[in-house]
């Protein structure tokens, strides 16, 4: 599936209020900054609780979570009105543009 049409088709699961802009992205937002927490809290378990295995129905739960990570950085985008797929390549255009120059790694967003 390609990501504007996974875009197009979360926009019919989303069911939150959008009638304000600020409290749309706002939703988004706490959803995703929400569903990234819970996978930071299964990997910590991982950790802690695993001795740090990875197994099979782990990796299962985790991908599950990083479905709705998926789903609320589309929702994201769409508020800004932003493309999912346009996200994705400046993404990696900019990546790449700091690997050419040798500057993936260090910090800050202007690199």
């Amino acid at each position: 599936m390609e990501f504007d049409e996974y875009q197009r088709k979360t926009k019919e699961t989303a069911i939150y209020p959008r009638d304000n802009p600020m409290t749309a992205l706002s939703y988004a937002t706490l959803g995703l900054v929400g569903e990234s927490g819970e996978i930071a809290n299964k990997v910590k378990k991982i950790i802690r609780d695993q001795d740090g295995d990875i197994n099979q129905d782990v990796k299962e739960k985790l991908g599950k979570e990083l479905g709705d990570v998926l789903w609320y950085v589309s929702a994201l985008a769409s508020e800004l009105g932003v493309s999912l797929s346009s996200v994705a390549n400046d993404n990696l255009d900019k990546l790449f543009s700091r690997k050419e120059r040798g500057t993936l790694k260090g910090s800050g967003d202007n690199r």
